[in-house]
C-alpha cells in the first residue's frame, strides 16, 4: 500500500482508524482502504451511518453558533478528528472573527492534517492528547496559549465518548474537565445509543461489532447514562434530545430516520 504523502511514517497504515472512518462517512479523502473496508463492513448493518454522522455535523454547527451568539469565543473540541469542510474553527470564526480554537486529538493522522489546516490560523491550533488524560490537556502550554480557563469555553465532546470504556471513567473525565471551566461555559456533546435507530438492536449490534473487532469497542450507552454526563451543568432547550431536534435550522420531519439515532445536547456551568 502506498503511503500518501499527508499521512505521518509514524502510523500503521494497515490498521483502521475510527477517524478516518469517520472522514469517510463524511465523504472526505483522508482514509485508506482498510478504513473504508471497515466502514462498508459496519454499514452492512447499519446502512444509516452516513446520515448519522452528517447529523453529528450538523448539531455541532449548531451548537457552535449558538456558543458565538452567547458570546463564547474560545472552543475547545476534544477528540476533534481529521477537519472537514464547516469544521469547529470555520464556524466559530465565521460567527466571531478571532475567535480561539483548539483541537485536542490522540489520532496522528488527525493531528497531522489539522496541522496543515491550521498553518496559516494565528487563532486555532491542535494538540495530541487523550480525553482519557484531562489533566494532560488542561495543563498543555499549547491549550494554555489559546485558551484562558478563567473566561468561558465551549468545551465540545462530538461523537468521542461512545468510544471510552466504562473501565477508563468517562464520568471522571468529564467532570474533572468542568471543574476547570469558567462559570457560563458550555459543554457540547453527542453519543451514540441504541435508542432511536431505526432497527432492532440485535441488527445494530453488528456495526458495533466490526468497531470492536478493530480494537475500537463502541459504547452505546442509554439517554440515562448519556444525561449523567452532564451533570453539574444546567441543559439549554431543548435538553438532551436526537441529533436533528436540537434547534434545528430545517424541519425534523424532514430529516433521515437514521438521523434521529443517539442524542445530542448542550448545557452551562452556573
Amino acid at each position: 500500500m502506498e503511503r500518501p504523502a499527508w499521512a505521518p511514517r509514524s502510523i500503521d497504515i494497515s490498521v483502521p482508524s475510527v477517524s478516518r472512518i469517520y472522514d469517510y462517512y463524511l465523504g472526505g479523502s483522508h482514509n485508506f482502504e482498510v478504513d473504508r473496508e471497515a466502514a462498508r463492513k459496519a454499514m452492512e448493518f447499519l446502512p444509516g451511518l452516513p446520515k448519522i454522522m452528517q447529523a453529528n455535523r450538523a448539531f455541532m454547527r449548531r451548537a457552535v453558533r449558538f456558543a458565538a451568539a452567547e458570546g463564547i469565543t474560545q472552543f475547545l473540541d476534544i477528540g476533534s478528528g481529521i477537519p472537514t469542510f464547516g469544521n469547529v474553527h470555520e464556524v466559530a470564526q465565521k460567527a466571531s472573527p478571532g475567535a480561539h480554537v483548539m483541537y485536542v486529538d490522540h489520532d496522528p493522522v488527525a493531528v497531522a492534517h489539522s496541522q496543515a489546516v491550521l498553518a496559516d490560523n494565528a487563532t486555532a491550533d491542535v494538540v495530541a492528547a487523550d480525553l482519557r488524560k484531562p489533566q494532560e490537556i488542561l495543563s498543555s502550554p499549547d491549550v494554555r496559549r489559546l485558551i484562558d480557563l478563567n473566561r468561558p469555553v465551549a468545551l465540545l465532546l462530538v461523537a468521542i465518548l461512545h468510544f471510552v470504556e466504562d473501565a477508563d471513567d468517562p464520568y471522571e473525565a468529564v467532570a474533572e474537565l468542568r471543574e476547570a471551566l469558567a462559570p457560563g461555559s458550555l459543554l457540547i456533546l453527542t453519543h451514540a445509543s441504541y435508542e432511536g435507530i431505526p432497527l432492532p438492536p440485535e441488527r445494530a449490534e453488528g456495526a458495533v461489532d466490526v468497531y470492536k473487532d478493530i480494537r475500537n469497542p463502541l459504547i452505546m450507552r442509554s439517554r440515562e447514562e448519556i444525561a449523567r454526563f452532564f451533570e453539574g451543568y444546567d441543559m439549554v432547550e431543548p435538553g438532551l434530545v436526537p441529533m436533528p431536534d436540537w434547534r434545528p435550522d430545517t424541519a425534523p420531519e424532514d430529516e433521515d430516520p437514521y438521523s434521529f439515532s443517539g442524542f445530542a445536547g448542550v448545557g452551562r456551568t452556573a
